[in-house]
């Protein structure tokens, strides 16, 4: 398995991370409705197994359930697991204390006494300012409790700004987790991405197959319990219920994009959603965190592996999919 860099400095990953948000949240994701704890260690192991290494996690996942579970299942094996977690920059954390205790109780529930990567979940630190919230985070790094500071959510500008920070203390900015896909590319042209590149900065991006949209699961012809306004196709359980972009128009939209990762798929023998992963991957300093509730949702993203989109089937995806660029 290859293995990634996450900034300049920090500890080395796999190319593709799972992502653990659906480990235990009832709120979006509806867990224990059609999967429980038994299909999310079957997941963790699978994991192991094809040798995907790094888990992605946080506090507010399932409130504190999802660091439980991967707490639970570390205890349970002899292999090197790599954790990335998150801060919340809550209102009532407004001294760098807040930033100790928080990882503290992470820790706890992780059962280890450091993590791989500790992020700052989104920029608005409320009471506390960034020049307290990052020193504090760099004072963890100097307390050996986290390897490697990262930042979720963050503008060009933000993210600037927080690498500057960190910069004094000589601790330098590893991550910037933003949303990145085929679908959502505006980081491309808002700044996020060149500015990663220029300071160092490892892009994570998370909703990597657009919650399921570059599965290719879901067609707008596909017949299905239509919705109260008659525009749906699906029913589904969580949030996508009333995403516009399920809609039958929205699935519309995408049709172009899912035309050329379903071709490109045929000619790799892979799926249309392993595909988007690898043209992710393909980007240069991208790791993807590909969400998993079951072992075959690993199994699945783990096929974005051990091959590559040739250059021009890069491009071609490129330009198909440049509505999206804002």
């Amino acid at each position: 398995m290859e293995t990634i860099a996450l900034g300049q400095q920090g500890p080395t990953v796999t190319p593709l991370c799972i992502g653990t948000w659906a480990w235990g949240d009832k709120l979006f994701w509806n867990y224990g409705n059609n999967y429980g704890s038994k299909e999310l260690q079957e997941a963790f192991d699978t994991a192991l197994e094809v040798g995907i290494t790094f888990f992605d996690t946080a506090e507010v996942y399932g409130f504190g359930v999802s660091e439980e579970f991967l707490g639970q299942f570390m205890q349970k094996t002899d292999k090197q697991v790599q954790i990335a977690t998150k801060y919340g920059p809550a209102p009532w954390r407004f001294m760098g204390q807040s930033v100790a205790d928080a990882l503290t109780e992470s820790l706890k529930r992780l059962k280890v006494q450091r993590v791989a990567l500790y992020q700052v979940h989104w920029p608005f630190a409320f009471f506390m300012s960034q020049e307290t919230l990052m020193n504090a985070l760099a004072d963890e790094v100097k307390r050996g409790r986290i390897e490697a500071i990262g930042v979720s959510n963050y503008s060009a500008q933000q993210m600037r700004e927080a690498h500057q920070l960190l910069a004094a203390r000589g601790v330098p900015l590893a991550v910037n987790q933003v949303r990145y896909s085929l679908l959502t590319r505006q980081i491309e042209s808002n700044g996020i991405f060149h500015t990663a590149r220029e300071l160092g900065v490892t892009i994570l991006a998370y909703s990597p197959l657009a919650q399921g949209l570059l599965t290719g699961k879901y067609t707008s012809d596909k017949p299905g319990t239509a919705c109260a306004k008659g525009d749906r196709t699906y029913d589904f359980k969580d949030a996508r219920r009333i995403d516009p972009r399920f809609s039958r128009e929205g699935l519309r939209k995408i049709e172009p994009v899912m035309s050329v990762l379903r071709q490109l798929g045929e000619k790799h023998g892979r799926t249309p959603a392993q595909v988007a992963l690898n043209w992710l991957i393909a980007q240069g300093n991208v790791i993807p965190i590909a969400g998993a509730k079951t072992a075959e949702q690993v199994r699945q993203n783990a096929g974005a592996l051990g091959w590559k989109l040739a250059d021009d089937e890069i491009s071609q995806l490129e330009e198909v999919s440049r509505p999206w660029l804002r």
